[in-house]
């Protein structure tokens, strides 16, 4: 693979997993109204806060960093869209790897997400309560959202794609 290929697709990707991430923000909270109201206050219970607000203060405050609440909700951001940035990458690989659809590459990589870092490393790093205190609709509501997420960023990959290689043809 060239050079210049392998650059484009870590760029389109981390474009991609930005805009992903908007989308899956969105669908995510579209779900979470249609819960019942029992299942968001049980969530609310047993949450000890945004997972990604909780990793970014947990892994600063161990290389030295104190923050204050300000400071971590903007790092929680910070980690919040560079994980979804990051993990995009793997779409890419797959698309490259295997002959499967587009579609089928990209709920691969969100499953994945979900699977791996909601219902795996999250929990297991204390950045989130233990999976069996969530209601089933928590962790429903989560992979939905991550497919949304897999879709999103194939999609915008592909887009970013084509768009590229129209550019390219013209020089």
């Amino acid at each position: 693979m060239k050079i210049s290929k392998v650059l484009f697709a870590f760029a389109g990707s981390m474009v991609s997993g930005y805009l992903a991430t908007k989308a899956m923000e969105k669908v995510s909270m579209k779900l979470y109204k249609l819960e019942s109201k029992k299942d968001q206050e049980k969530e609310e219970e047993v949450r000890p806060g945004p997972p990604f607000q909780i990793a970014a203060k947990k892994t600063l405050k161990s290389l030295g960093f104190e923050l204050n609440e300000d400071q971590e909700k903007k790092m929680g951001q910070v980690f919040h869209f560079g994980l979804g940035m990051g993990w995009a990458g793997l779409y890419p690989i797959l698309k490259y790897t295997n002959s499967l659809s587009t579609t089928s590459n990209g709920l691969i990589t969100g499953a994945s997400l979900s699977l791996i870092v909601d219902e795996g490393i999250t929990p297991v790093l204390g950045y989130s309560a233990p999976n069996k205190k969530y209601p089933t609709s928590t962790h429903i509501r989560g992979f939905l959202a991550h497919l949304v997420y897999g879709v999103a960023v194939a999609a915008n990959y592909e887009g970013i794609s084509g768009i590229i290689g129209k550019i390219s043809e013209k020089q």
